[in-house]
């Protein structure tokens, strides 16, 4: 009797069980379900002619597979410009920014000094202030220092001090034991010496982390480049996406297409780093 009824338990599954896992893969297939709605609606209009998008649903595949609104969306909203811009905007302020992060890290995670604690509280008081609340101070100041309509005053502006940055570096550096430093020391090596030679090195994964999370922001950044980048050759791509837009309406097959297109540089570089975006974010979810 034990040994056939070990045999049943053993094949079978209790019922609890069956029905606990039902419900999750419903769960996850609901909500991954509802999360890829968008992009594939958005798939499917952009192929779309203003006809067929104007008497069929935006789940309706298109009759014949149309290419020429890629076409027209690149060039009518001068998208080889606007990836320039974000790529000349990308590359400095992801150098800029983790690289000041980093330093300020390095400062406040080994140098004890009157005002350390202070200094972390203002920060941490900063992230808790709405940035619109914020833009009349700062639209006031680019304008007062020439910044406004110019990829430089942008660039600085996007520079600016990113706590949360701040915080993963520190996070990481006390994970770091402190008599590297002090055999740095010993061997004649200077602060500066230690961080570029010793420190940074071993903040690879916070760095990845860090690119990540600023580097999808500054790259879907709206309202700050259109408020500070009036002039057409300055548009990023984010902007871009809205020239077809306007009082009259807006041809929303161009902008699929448009958005298609600005997916691709974000897929091209996922797909070649992979590796390294997930040895960060899970190296970064670990650390502390």
């Amino acid at each position: 009797m034990q040994k056939g009824s070990a045999v049943r338990h053993s094949k079978g599954y209790p019922a609890g069980v069956v029905i606990s896992n039902a419900v999750k893969y419903f769960i996850l297939v609901f909500f991954a379900f509802w999360t890829l709605i968008p992009l594939v609606s958005c798939l499917i209009t952009a192929f779309k002619t203003d006809a067929e998008y104007q008497s069929t649903s935006v789940m309706m595949l298109p009759k014949v597979v149309h290419f020429q609104n890629f076409v027209k969306a690149f060039a009518s909203a001068h998208m080889g410009r606007a990836f320039l811009n974000s790529g000349i905007v990308l590359v400095f302020v992801l150098a800029l920014s983790i690289m000041i992060s980093a330093q300020l890290a390095y400062v406040l995670n080994r140098f004890k000094f009157r005002g350390n604690t202070l200094i972390r509280n203002l920060f941490l008081f900063a992230t808790l202030l709405p940035g619109v609340a914020m833009q009349v101070s700062v639209y006031k100041i680019m304008g007062t220092l020439g910044f406004i309509n110019h990829l430089y005053g942008y660039i600085i502006m996007m520079c600016g001090t990113d706590v949360i940055t701040i915080y993963i570096f520190i996070q990481f550096m006390e994970n770091i034991p402190t008599s590297l430093d002090e055999s740095g020391i010993m061997d004649g090596a200077n602060y500066f010496t230690i961080f570029w030679r010793l420190i940074l090195p071993l903040l690879k994964p916070a760095i990845v982390t860090s690119m990540i999370l600023k580097g999808v922001g500054c790259y879907n950044e709206y309202y700050s480049a259109n408020l500070y980048l009036q002039s057409e050759k300055l548009r990023t791509v984010a902007i871009s996406l809205y020239t077809f837009t306007g009082p009259m309406g807006s041809r929303y097959n161009l902008i699929c297409a448009g958005v298609i297109i600005s997916l691709i540089p974000a897929l091209i570089v996922f797909l070649l780093c992979q590796k390294q975006i997930y040895t960060g974010i899970t190296a970064g979810a670990v650390k502390g």
